[in-house]
């Protein structure tokens, strides 16, 4: 057997465990959601939201999903086959209002510890201060759609977090650092680059915490002229 082989396999053997991780995120954040009960955190942390995009598009696929429901009911005369797509369509239904729960729940945190970044309950990346070099707001398109992308340029990999295929604050690390990414997988880092909804209130909150950091051009112009 071939090592890709072995590869192969390995995602295969995962695949309940997979599964079973995100059945269980989903009705864990709903009841977050439901019973407003956030995951513990800092008392002085402070949230970050990133599900302004993707709120409507949740939205409308749990309109539909509510809809199919009726209609299923209406066309199907079969109670044998009307009853099981009736339940699919229940637990759609409410997997999706969960996902969207997922990401209410879960959000970015600025705290006296580090920053964390998330998406939903299956992304969350602590970095503490003392490993963060510069954080900046700035907005960047991805050609891919997917959540999690990495992006390596010669030693240097940077860790897209998007949403939308978009992201608009950049942390550029000290120095190398590892990170766990979902299914278990361990990258090292030398920036990371996700999305929230306000970008410059997070930029501003976080830069209170970092320790040393150089002023910008404008920050030495200002302080310049409060001294003249």
């Amino acid at each position: 057997m071939t090592s890709s082989d072995c590869r192969t396999g390995a995602r295969v053997a995962s695949l309940p465990r997979r599964a079973l991780f995100y059945e269980v995120g989903i009705w864990r954040s709903l009841y977050r959601w439901i019973f407003r009960r956030p995951p513990t955190r800092e008392p002085d942390a402070e949230a970050f939201g990133y599900a302004s995009l993707m709120t409507p598009i949740l939205v409308a696929f749990i309109a539909v999903s509510a809809l199919e429901i009726p209609v299923v009911d209406f066309f199907l005369p079969w109670e044998a086959v009307r009853r099981p797509f009736l339940a699919l369509g229940a637990w759609g239904l409410i997997w999706m209002i969960g996902l969207l729960a997922s990401l209410r729940v879960h959000p970015h945190l600025v705290a006296a510890s580090g920053l964390r970044v998330r998406y939903g309950f299956n992304v969350d990346i602590m970095l503490p201060w003392v490993a963060i070099a510069e954080i900046r707001a700035q907005r960047r398109s991805l050609p891919s759609g997917r959540t999690v992308q990495l992006e390596r340029t010669g030693p240097a990999a940077t860790l897209h977090i998007a949403i939308s295929s978009a992201t608009n604050v950049e942390v550029v690390l000290r120095e190398p650092t590892t990170v766990r990414l979902p299914k278990g997988v361990s990258e090292t880092i030398t920036a990371l680059h996700f999305y929230t909804d306000d970008p410059r209130a997070l930029v501003a909150r976080a830069r209170e915490h970092l320790p040393d950091r150089p002023r910008s051009i404008v920050e030495d112009r200002t302080a310049r002229a409060r001294s003249s």
